[in-house]
């Protein structure tokens, strides 16, 4: 099941937002993160989502410091009427590496129109605020976020790590296209309240890294012994030591299920987070990044994967056991704020 000749289902984002394919494309790890990037692979892949119908192209103004929205730019500009170009702001870094959570009107404003000019771009079709500061009142935030829809330079309006409270409040402010926090077989925190609002209110879902950031592929087994030193999951708790020891233990019905589908492990993983939207009654369209051609088909072929309700069973108590948090750092999630 690793070949994509068909293209993906498409869905509609929200209750009025844009039809995209059933999985999107995040495009982080072409610019840092993940190691050093094969330009031109990562170019090839870009061509390979648009092949396999995967429309929702997802980056960051902190990815690269903005270099991974100029490096989608002319790829933007090339097919700008055949994606969903979604891109973040909130997170600013200094020269020590450094990150301050920005969510106040003046800093959207100007986050908006440098991702604009780095994207080659006149409008960003779904934009999101990445973090959620809790000492800028979302109303806000939200309101700054709504002129830039009035003003065109917008068109739907996302939000990433928030809590189900939160994502009411915010909606009740401007009309909420898309929800975007990590969720996959190993994270599951967003179940607690942001799921259950998500389907109340019509938001879509867009879980990031599905993939366990590598890890649940097999990848990777321990990251400080397996990833190059400038990998940031060599930092990320869950991934190092006895942590990575004990969850790697956790993968073994993945495989299974994986062997008696003739899938790969990855391609189990997307189908639990796809067969989501059934479980929990929403849009689910969750972007797997990387940056080849062969993974990107080996991916798009998971959503013509179902699994059986023995399947799912197998499946269902692996997050709960999961060692260590997801990141070392945990205040900027919406598990932090969760009451």
């Amino acid at each position: 099941m690793t070949d994509a000749f068909e293209k993906i289902r498409t869905v509609q984002l929200g209750t009025d937002g844009p039809r995209t394919g059933v999985q999107g494309f995040g495009a982080m790890g072409i610019s840092e993160f993940y190691g050093d990037t094969d330009q031109a692979a990562a170019r090839d892949t870009l061509d390979a989502a648009l092949e396999a119908g995967v429309t929702l192209i997802d980056t960051a103004d902190i990815y690269g410091r903005g270099a991974n929205e100029e490096f989608l730019a002319p790829f933007v500009a090339a097919h700008r009427d055949e994606i969903t170009l979604a891109s973040k702001f909130a997170i600013q870094r200094d020269s020590a590496e450094e990150r301050v959570i920005r969510n106040d009107p003046a800093y959207i404003r100007d986050a908006v129109e440098a991702s604009l000019r780095r994207l080659g771009a006149d409008h960003i079709d779904l934009y999101y605020m990445h973090r959620r500061d809790p000492h800028v009142p979302l109303s806000e935030s939200v309101g700054a976020m709504a002129e830039l829809v009035q003003q065109g330079k917008v068109r739907y309006l996302g939000l990433s790590e928030v809590t189900g409270s939160e994502l009411r409040e915010a909606h009740a402010v401007h009309p909420i296209t898309a929800l975007q926090s990590e969720w996959s077989v190993f994270s599951r925190d967003v179940e607690r309240s942001a799921v259950g609002a998500a389907a109340e209110l019509g938001v879509a879902f867009v879980p990031y890294s599905p993939l366990g950031r590598g890890f649940l592929t097999g990848a990777f087994a321990d990251a400080e012994q397996d990833l190059a030193k400038d990998d940031f999951r060599r930092f990320q708790p869950r991934f190092t030591g006895d942590n990575a020891k004990a969850n790697a233990a956790l993968l073994e019905p993945l495989r299974a299920i994986a062997d008696a589908h003739g899938a790969t492990p990855a391609q189990i993983a997307l189908a639990w987070v796809q067969q989501r939207a059934d479980v929990h009654g929403l849009t689910v369209v969750p972007i797997p990044g990387t940056r080849k051609r062969s993974r990107l088909l080996e991916n798009a072929a998971a959503t013509r994967i179902a699994l059986t309700g023995e399947e799912l069973a197998a499946l269902e108590p692996i997050a709960g056991r999961v060692a260590g948090d997801r990141y070392p750092d945990m205040s900027s999630t919406s598990a932090a704020r969760e009451g």
